[in-house]
């Protein structure tokens, strides 16, 4: 009697909780995507500048992009390579109609620069309709034993120079009433470890200045995206400065294990279609730091302690 019992209270919960729950649930999966797709049609024709596009993260962003029928702008210090990466669109067969990729040499280091490569893409391409800030550098060093120099570098490059393109930008955006601005930042703007201090400071500064944007920006109906990806596999750990400002010249276990360059693009661009404030792409552990140096930061700093005694 018992058996039966249970065994009528199992086709209860099935036919009453279980299956609409799952049904609810694929309902629900299959319309977001729907939606997405339809999202991703406002894609179609836009400008968008991506920084940091001769490789990783900025030449999938240019992959997944492309692909929508945006006109993309490759930004970046190699030239050549930039010039790779637009061989490798037009190679592309797409179903919708593609736009020629635009080439333009951009060191992020150079401020003087930044208002000339704005001026430049809007002569060439009339105005700016998202713009891209991803092109910047790591580092792997003690506090201790890094120059300096390496500090004010990693900050002129990642910080100052995607403050400087986003205000050349923003007047023109501010006067269509029009505009995204994206910025990839990364978990370390959200928590710092050991042997990341400059890199982790220019990120931090980046996701405080995202926010400050964004709140000034919301009466020109500008949007403002902050990005933040854990672990992706690039060669990002590969060009980070050392302690002296030369190459690290080693890939990174985390690294090596992490998301395809691929895979985060395509999320990314998601993210952006969706106008998300912000959107953290990361494997569980990271996540799980975040959440520890919010609510529990005692814990963190404990951990994070016993980790830089571990690397020296």
């Amino acid at each position: 009697m018992k058996i039966l019992n249970d065994l009528n209270l199992v086709n209860w919960y099935f036919k009453y909780i279980g299956i609409p729950l799952t049904v609810g649930v694929a309902t629900y999966a299959i319309l977001s995507q729907i939606s997405l797709r339809r999202k991703r049609a406002y894609l179609n024709g836009k400008v968008v500048v991506i920084t940091g596009a001769s490789s990783g993260i900025g030449e999938a962003l240019a992959h997944a992009f492309y692909q929508e029928g945006s006109k993309v702008v490759l930004a970046a210090r190699r030239k050549s390579e930039l010039e790779r990466v637009k061989r490798d669109l037009q190679a592309k067969k797409l179903e919708k109609p593609s736009q020629e990729p635009i080439v333009l040499e951009l060191d992020l280091a150079n401020l003087d620069q930044l208002e000339n490569f704005v001026s430049n893409v809007y002569k060439i391409c009339g105005n700016v309709d998202i713009l891209i800030n991803n092109g910047g550098v790591s580092h792997r060093g003690s506090i201790l034993h890094s120059k300096m120099e390496v500090f004010k570098n990693i900050m002129y490059i990642n910080y100052f120079g995607s403050v400087g393109l986003t205000k050349a930008v923003l007047p023109r955006m501010i006067e269509r009433k029009s505009g995204h601005i994206v910025f990839i930042s990364s978990v370390q703007g959200l928590i710092a470890i050991p042997d990341r201090a400059a890199y982790a400071a220019s990120k931090h500064a980046m996701q405080a200045f995202g926010d400050s944007l964004r709140a000034e920006m919301k009466q020109h109906n500008i949007n403002v995206t902050m990005i933040s990806p854990g672990y992706i596999k690039t060669a990002i750990s590969l060009n980070a400065f050392n302690e002296s400002g030369s190459n690290h010249g080693v890939m990174d276990k985390s690294t090596a294990e992490g998301f395809s360059a691929e895979y985060a693009a395509q999320q990314m661009l998601d993210s952006v279609v969706k106008k998300d404030n912000e959107f953290v792409i990361s494997q569980l552990l990271p996540k799980f730091a975040i959440f520890l140096r919010h609510f529990v930061p005692n814990v963190y700093f404990w951990l994070m302690s016993k980790r830089a005694v571990k690397t020296n």
